[in-house]
């Protein structure tokens, strides 16, 4: 009458194939302004709302709370993106000085 099923014998790629891996992102579901407090309310698993009162709460004794949701929004990539902000201007103003320097650290014109 009853199956019996060994749930354990799965092959390992199969067990790291399911498996979920969680990511901190800021995400489009509950956003305000950056997704900041939603990403993490979701990472975390707790209401974003909390995490907006606290970051209130900081922000009202000493102002640390905007210095910190500036800090997340430039640390935490976006959901449709892999890499954060920061992370982006970094990239982008590397790409744009390869090539300029001389071995002696001189710049010189790019080359067309």
């Amino acid at each position: 009458m009853s199956e019996y099923h060994d749930y354990g014998s799965e092959s390992p790629q199969n067990q790291t194939q399911s498996s979920h891996v969680k990511k901190l992102h800021r995400t489009d579901r509950g956003r305000i302004v950056a997704g900041v407090c939603s990403g993490i309310g979701e990472y975390v698993g707790v209401d974003p709302n909390l995490i907006r009162i606290a970051l209130a709460v900081v922000t009202l004794f000493g102002g640390l709370g905007v210095g910190i949701y500036a800090i997340g929004w430039l640390l935490i990539p976006d959901e449709k993106s892999d890499t954060s902000v920061l992370q982006h201007i970094v990239d982008k103003q590397q790409s744009r000085n390869r090539g300029t320097t001389d071995w002696t650290g001189e710049h010189k014109p790019p080359q067309s």
